[in-house]
């Protein structure tokens, strides 16, 4: 039996980092395009609102299409299926925007991403909770890992392309990766399901009831909406949903507008802009599987709230000094903080709500993220475009305050009791 656990946890491993690095390609690409903004923005003349919008479109496609997708993966399951086809449709999009020529084809390409983009959240997280349900916070870490090294490698890559080839060359070529991963997961996780164990009476030689697996997915239309009703009533999922909103819109502001004042106030070339948002990311990277593991074990409320206090206090320092030569040290620590609250928060949602709703919880939460991610930009740009690109840093710094703020209404401890015994983690 002992032997039979190790396999099954190798096995889950494995899936784990297929998953990792799904996820990391579904980052690539818009960070990709958020290095790239500035040099697009440059050649069809935008202006800071303009920009700005182009992001907020791509999130308010999202907004509309997240909850369809997780009650689509609560009802149909197939979790291979539907991951390769995520990473497939963020990536193709990128390919039609090279053949554009103006600003409103530019819109629906972005908002093609942003309906892609969506399915991979409700069906890569709860798999990954529920097969480790008591180390939620340590695998969704290494989940939010593969983002960041997604998110770190592609502007540093990129950076580097652009000094031989145009941005329509680039994002021509990108989509091959997503292509040759999305194809690898449908063959290697073709069996990937979320198990359900149960005990079963058996003569097995031993006189001992024997464990049987049996896979279980999706469920009826008449179960569905029954655990939605439930699920609408969750006061732990709102408050959640609400501070990450307004954590997004911090992370969602600064990506779009800090490789613009890089690029157009400190006059970085794009191999420096490429470091400089290396070095975000790769903070980002380090933090993660530290606050994930640390929330397991000193509790999720907590590091978030530090987390999100020192996040503020390093965007308002970056503010009142922009010309500082210390600039690229202070997007390191903010990248440090900003990203360790992400895992963290999905692991609190993970606990808070049922497992059956696992993908609508997780749809609802990147549904609400999508909603104030697609104001952020715009907003960000009215204000660039009245005050100058080094008051966004003042704005970005309020939005965190205030998902700060909400995370105090929420209990310290909450495990969904009807939910807490462990699953099966093979």
């Amino acid at each position: 039996m002992e032997k039979e656990a190790e396999i099954r946890e190798q096995r889950s491993l494995k899936e784990v980092w297929m998953i990792t690095i799904g996820h990391g390609l579904t980052h690539w690409y818009p960070a990709t395009f958020y290095l790239l903004l500035p040099i697009i923005g440059k050649e069809l003349g935008l202006t800071y609102t303009q920009i700005g919008f182009i992001i907020s479109c791509q999130y308010i496609a999202s907004s509309i299409s997240n909850v369809p997708s997780g009650m689509l993966v609560d009802m149909v399951g197939r979790k291979s299926l539907l991951l390769a086809t995520s990473l497939f449709w963020v990536g193709f999009p990128y390919l039609l925007m090279s053949f554009t020529q103006n600003y409103w084809f530019l819109l629906v390409c972005v908002a093609l991403v942003g309906i892609g983009n969506n399915l991979w959240h409700p069906t890569a997280i709860p798999t990954l909770a529920q097969r480790f349900p008591d180390r939620k916070g340590f695998v969704l870490s290494i989940h939010s890992v593969g983002a960041n090294v997604g998110d770190a490698l592609a502007p540093l890559a990129i950076g580097s392309i652009l000094a031989v080839l145009d941005w329509r060359q680039v994002v021509a070529f990108n989509v091959v990766p997503g292509v040759f991963i999305a194809l690898a997961i449908l063959f290697f996780l073709r069996n990937l399901y979320v198990v359900k164990k149960d005990k079963k009476e058996a003569d097995t030689g031993t006189g001992k009831a024997a464990d049987t697996t049996k896979a279980k997915e999706g469920m009826s239309f008449k179960e569905y909406f029954s655990g939605l009703k439930s699920l609408l009533k969750n006061r732990n999922l709102l408050i959640i949903s609400s501070s990450s909103g307004f954590r997004s819109m911090t992370q969602n502001a600064l990506n779009t507008f800090l490789p613009l004042y890089l690029f157009y106030e400190l006059m970085f070339s794009e191999a420096m802009l490429g470091v400089a948002l290396f070095v975000l990311q790769l903070a980002g990277l380090i933090a993660a599987p530290i606050s994930g593991t640390l929330s397991d074990r000193l509790g999720r409320k907590r590091i978030i709230m530090a987390s999100m206090l020192m996040t503020a206090a390093v965007l308002v320092v970056m503010a009142a000094a922009p010309n500082s030569k210390f600039f690229v040290v202070f997007i390191a620590v903010l990248g440090f903080f900003l990203y360790a609250i992400r895992p963290v928060m999905q692991a609190w949602l993970m606990d808070s709500t049922p497992k059956k709703m696992a993908g609508t919880s997780i749809g609802l939460l990147f549904g609400v993220q999508a909603m104030f991610s697609a104001l952020a930009p715009t907003a960000a740009g009215l204000v660039a475009d009245r005050f100058g690109l080094f008051s966004t840093f003042y704005f970005v710094a309020a939005t965190i305050v205030i998902a700060n703020f909400l995370i105090f209404f929420m209990p310290n401890q909450t495990t969904n009791k009807k939910d807490a015994a462990p699953s099966a983690s093979g």
